[in-house]
């Protein structure tokens, strides 16, 4: 005869199932990373009030990014995310983010790029990284997301794994205060951001990746004569 299981033994299966489900449950965080991942444990940053963020000025930097839809420029906010900022300006000198795409696009929401796995065709990489990378630390802030905002992308709930990929915000989204780090803004070119947005996609993943044919810095004076 088969023996069935005593009661407690039965709720003790049951209470394990459900902990194991919990443990490997992906984070279901509003986090524009293309596909859930699971939440990490991750030391809490401490969020750094926003400084009174200076005028550009002339001999600041800017970045400035061409694709086949146009161009936009990026400024950047070093009083609050110096060491994104200077992660950022690092990668653009090295040539890193030229000829990477935005994979990752809602219409009106946001686009995101900066995978080195998008030099590649294959789809279902884009957007996962590449193992090696430096990490950067978060660096939250009372900057609010908004239209133009730029951000850092993660993995999932680990709030230290930014590493190449940002995003760019094209509406108002309270529930990333906070959450995410802010690094900049668009400070011309939003329509080419909205274009790229509209692209055409599959589960948010673009169908003719965007390429950034040019990531420069330029002094922010010299970026505006050209306009």
């Amino acid at each position: 005869m088969t023996k069935t299981p005593g009661r407690s033994l039965m709720l003790s299966l049951l209470l394990s199932v459900v902990v194991l489900s919990l443990a490997c449950a992906p984070e279901n965080a509003p986090a524009p990373t293309p596909t859930p991942t699971p939440a990490v444990a991750a030391t809490i940053a401490t969020p750094i009030p926003a400084a009174s963020i200076a005028a550009l000025k002339p001999e600041d930097e800017v970045a400035v990014i061409t694709t086949k839809l146009g161009t936009f420029k990026i400024r950047f906010f070093p009083e609050v995310a110096p060491r994104h900022v200077e992660h950022f300006k690092k990668l653009t000198k090295e040539g890193f983010y030229t000829g990477l795409a935005f994979h990752r696009v809602v219409p009106g929401g946001l686009i995101q790029g900066g995978d080195p796995t998008s030099r590649r065709d294959d789809r279902t990489m884009w957007g996962r990284g590449e193992p090696g990378q430096e990490n950067v630390p978060a660096e939250f802030s009372s900057l609010p997301f908004g239209r133009g905002t730029i951000g850092a992308a993660r993995k999932g709930g680990d709030i230290n794994s930014a590493t190449s990929q940002f995003f760019v915000c094209l509406e108002r989204k309270q529930e990333w205060d906070g959450q995410y780090t802010v690094f900049g803004e668009v400070i011309d070119g939003l329509d080419v951001v909205e274009k790229i947005s509209e692209q055409p996609s599959a589960g948010q993943v673009v169908l003719d990746k965007v390429v950034m044919n040019r990531v420069q810095l330029e002094k922010a004076g010299t970026a505006a004569a050209k306009k």
